[in-house]
């Protein structure tokens, strides 16, 4: 992986050019290399900035959940279209902001000056110098990672912060003694709040027929396994929360509405962009099985009976549930937490919160 502290180099062109599949464009470099299956263009770039909006209103507009007052160095893993990144920049002008990706098609126009965005392969071990970072996020990269990855990736992030031997640092490890990571993933398994979703529905199809293209490479399950990972890296005292994302408006509680209201809008366009080209070009679906198959999600999405997404794991009362992880995204429950990470389970599902303390 880069050293992002060296100069900028002009792109290889292998990494710019592209390939369209039905009207959409790819990045071939990824293809090839199996990579990342999903569009690079003006439309995804839209819809990711979209989503950015989405975790803005989950999260109360909080891009950092642990308490650093002042970073000085950020490094966004997976950046994508730049929006988060871009927004801690903008909010921490004396902060250097890092981010690597392995497209540079989406890359904003106007960035700050202490913003840079540099491309790499994440499945690639880390070649920064070490105790660098304040904070490492890394946000719904799990279909640009490769399956075999995820322990020394994860071990990348965290290794040096709970290295108990100042000299014995590992030179892949980029997160400062004492710094933080923050992690978002998405478990794609479409679920009901009352049950009505079942697997004779779109969505779950579409869902399962989505891992289904990827599981010989990706792991679209990793979002339930982070604390897992994260304490076998030498992390402790795991807690997990989640949450639902919902899938349309279907909720009485009315930030919740509002959040299901623009993943509506997200999730319409999601069916199309992310699955495209996995269902038709490694499970052969044709272009009109794929597009019947996404019209039928996409009715059942505007379908409120349905309850999209599924069943928190509570009390059988959701919406309470979602208010206390919401509050303790403020900052409430995690007062003496040493490393936070952030994991995400369900389409539009559930999202769980991990805060690690040093050992």
């Amino acid at each position: 992986m880069t050293n992002t502290e060296s100069d900028t180099e002009d792109l290889d062109g292998d990494l710019m050019e592209l390939v369209t599949v039905h009207g959409r464009d790819f990045q071939r470099y990824s293809i090839d290399r199996r990579i990342y299956f999903g569009p690079v263009d003006d439309d995804e770039m839209e819809r990711l900035e979209l989503q950015q909006r989405i975790f803005n209103l989950v999260f109360d507009d909080r891009l950092i959940f642990p308490p650093i007052s002042q970073p000085q160095k950020v490094l966004d893993c997976g950046f994508g279209c730049g929006a988060w990144a871009m927004e801690v920049a903008e909010q921490h002008p004396y902060c250097k902001v890092i981010g690597i990706d392995i497209s540079p098609h989406m890359r904003p126009d106007d960035a700050p000056e202490n913003l840079y965005l540099q491309v790499d392969d994440l499945n690639k071990s880390f070649t920064f110098q070490p105790n660098r970072f304040d904070l490492v996020h890394s946000r719904l990269v799990a279909s640009g990672i490769n399956r075999s990855r995820w322990p020394s990736y994860i071990r990348d992030l965290v290794r040096q912060v709970i290295c108990n031997d100042k000299n014995s640092v590992s030179p892949s490890s980029v997160t400062k003694r004492g710094g933080w990571v923050q992690m978002i993933e998405l478990y794609l398994n479409v679920q009901s709040d009352n049950g009505s979703i079942t697997d004779q529905n779109a969505l779950r199809q579409w869902s399962t027929k989505y891992k289904a293209a990827l599981d010989d490479l990706k792991d679209m399950t990793i979002g339930t396994r982070l604390g897992n990972l994260m304490t076998a890296a030498g992390l402790v005292e795991v807690d997990t929360k989640m949450m639902q994302l919902p899938l349309s408006a279907w909720s009485s509680v009315t930030n919740l509405r509002q959040v299901g209201e623009l993943n509506r809008q997200n999730s319409r366009r999601l069916l199309s962009s992310v699955a495209l080209y996995p269902l038709t070009q490694r499970l052969h679906m044709s272009r009109q099985e794929f597009e019947a198959l996404v019209d039928r999600a996409r009715e059942e999405i505007d379908d409120l009976s349905l309850k999209a997404p599924g069943t928190l794991p509570s009390d059988g009362n959701p919406e309470v549930l979602v208010e206390d992880v919401l509050d303790s995204s403020r900052g409430v429950r995690y007062s003496n937490p040493r490393q936070f990470a952030l994991g995400t389970e369900d389409v539009a599902p559930f999202l769980h919160f991990e805060p690690f303390r040093k050992i």
